[in-house]
């Protein structure tokens, strides 16, 4: 059997892999057919019916995203039949659908709305019996508004299928089917881990992150406050396709430049704080290699593992390591430290951070973090701010991070929004404490790339360590049966709760379901922050001239007892379900 097919779509010959769709070989031919409920490789079902289009010998309207390719075929994609069809289903999807566009936060950035248009659907024949449902806004990150739900089932299925958790599911049949968590619960009382996967796949409005900008602008107004705003090393990578830019094009000076006029009082980079991890992690991880400690020790800079592992593996809590992800290290940092050296009162410095993940605004009002970090939005949030400001930011000129205190970093931090890239930058750090020179080693090719689980082996000091790196926590729950199956050893491993790492965090930019096919967004926005890396002056931590500065002025040495008690914490067991009394 050959490994391609030739066919006819709309009078034009294609030739493509015998494995493709209908869909995939319309894209490849530069055809367009709408899809809704598609996701490549994760809900491909064809429920929605909106790719629908017409093959010769079909009895009916065939759905094109499930439909495979085959010698000979002939398709049309554009006949009045199959227009209508699709005119006749998004009218349908519409008449369930709150139609408040102005008002929603996906306003022309909605693939409902957008299709819609693209359909020519001014208004809808179909009468809205829908009663109004209640929204569910019990979670610190995301909401979810039953009234905008088409029931695509793309947050199912990434639930389930990506992330390996399934809070979410199809309940009650026909016109009475909802999307929703299990017994009727909010996703507070759920073991939702917030990582936004749901959120940054749903194709209108219907989950969302939780909007923090008033309270940002509130601090900005407050005379009283110092505010700073402090950027993670993902959001530079993502941040311009808010604006126009390229999938994968930095744009870190036009971003603080636009932050600075937002009205921030300092603009520091979390990168800063990347690199303290690094010293704090990389010393805990000798310690317990050296002292018999617990092994193998987990990085715990994702909020969405971190709260994955106390739903699903209370047991291996000890493997993770104490430190506080970047973002609360410098959140800690700027109220004790920064504050100190500026003689500012730490109760008016008020700590604004800028992430790619929504689960940063459930780690920020931890019990045990809460002094660190005051409030977090997302990337997408920042591009709101920005184009509220009456900022142009494609015409910003680039400006540099504040460089006091806080301000330098090295490349070994920028790749921590790379699934790979915290422990790239851990060995390029611990290998040169072990052997007690610098190394040439910088780049570990087997730690990159998009594989779900990578695995290495590093000599340094005549000693043989095994790393192994996950991404999205299906493949976490891998990695974790196997360490305790004893099926491997490992001393170090990395984590991140989404799949890429922050780069494909749950708050960077919607990319339409469509724009995805092909083109593998994670790898796309991981180019900016290798090539950041590859020009940085320096590309270990250690090597931070001010990080050196802070542990000589004032923490005295990594995971010192003033070190412990800024950049460190603990962590619980959580209960699944909260089903009340």
């Amino acid at each position: 059997m050959s490994d391609q097919v030739t066919l006819t779509i709309n009078e034009t010959k294609v030739t493509v892999p015998a494995t493709f769709t209908v869909l995939e070989a319309a894209r490849a031919a530069g055809i367009h057919i709408p899809t809704l409920c598609f996701l490549k490789d994760i809900n491909e079902v064809g429920a929605c019916r909106v790719c629908l289009v017409e093959v010769e010998g079909a009895r009916n309207l065939v759905a094109s995203c499930v439909q495979p390719v085959h010698d000979g075929m002939k398709v049309k994609t554009h006949t009045q039949k199959v227009r209508e069809a699709r005119r006749s289903t998004v009218s349908l999807i519409l008449s369930t659908h709150d139609q408040d566009c102005l008002s929603c936060a996906r306003n022309q950035n909605c693939e409902l709305q957008t299709l819609a248009a693209d359909l020519g659907i001014r208004e809808t024949s179909y009468e809205n019996g829908n009663d109004k449902k209640a929204v569910d806004d019990s979670s610190w990150s995301v909401l979810r508004d039953p009234n905008k739900c088409i029931l695509c089932g793309r947050c199912v299925s990434v639930c389930k299928n990506v992330q390996g958790i399934g809070i979410l599911d199809f309940v009650n049949r026909g016109h009475n089917t909802t999307v929703e968590p299990a017994f009727g619960l909010g996703l507070k009382d759920v073991p939702c881990i917030s990582c936004g996967q749901c959120v940054v796949n749903c194709p209108v409005a219907a989950l969302k992150e939780k909007d923090n900008i008033d309270e940002v602008w509130a601090a900005i107004e407050d005379k009283e406050k110092h505010v700073i705003f402090q950027t993670a090393p993902a959001v530079r990578a993502a941040l311009g396709e808010e604006f126009g830019f390229a999938m994968g094009t930095p744009v870190t000076g036009k971003m603080a430049a636009a932050i600075k006029r937002l009205g921030a009082d300092k603009v520091y980079d979390t990168n800063f704080t990347a690199d303290v991890t690094i010293m704090e992690e990389g010393y805990e991880l000798l310690n317990r290699i050296n002292n018999a400690g617990v092994l193998p020790m987990i990085t715990s800079c994702s909020p969405g593992w971190v709260s994955y592992c106390e739903y699903f593996y209370p047991e291996l809590l000890p493997n993770l390591s104490s430190c506080k992800s970047p973002q609360q290290m410098l959140g800690a940092l700027a109220k004790s430290y920064y504050a100190k050296e500026k003689g500012l009162d730490p109760k008016n410095i008020y700590v604004v951070s800028v992430m790619p993940c929504v689960a940063k605004k459930s780690e920020a009002k931890r019990e045990e973090l809460l002094e660190d970090v005051d409030v977090v939005i997302t990337t997408r949030e920042l591009a709101r701010m920005i184009k509220s400001a009456g900022i142009q930011f494609d015409q910003l000129q680039d400006e540099d991070f504040d460089a006091d205190l806080l301000g330098e970093t090295t490349g070994a931090a920028v790749i921590f929004g790379i699934t790979g890239g915290v422990m790239e930058a851990a060995v390029r750090t611990v290998a040169d404490v072990l052997e007690g020179k610098d190394l040439d080693l910088l780049e570990f090719t087997a730690l990159r790339g998009v594989d779900g689980i990578k695995e290495a082996s590093v000599e340094v000091a005549g000693n043989t360590y095994n790393l192994a790196v996950a991404h999205g926590t299906a493949n976490a729950k891998k990695l974790m049966e196997m360490i305790q199956n004893k099926e491997k050893d490992y001393h170090f491993i990395e984590i991140m709760g989404c799949s890429g790492g922050c780069v494909n965090g749950g708050g960077q930019p919607y990319v339409p379901a469509f724009d995805k096919l092909g083109v593998d967004v994670r790898s796309q926005r991981a180019k900016a922050l290798y090539t950041e890396d590859e020009s940085a002056p320096l590309r270990k931590s250690h090597q931070n001239p001010q990080v050196k500065k802070l542990y000589d002025d004032f923490l005295g040495e990594p995971n010192s007892h003033l070190a412990h008690e800024l950049l460190h914490t603990h962590y619980h067991q959580r209960q699944k379900f909260n089903l009340g009394e």
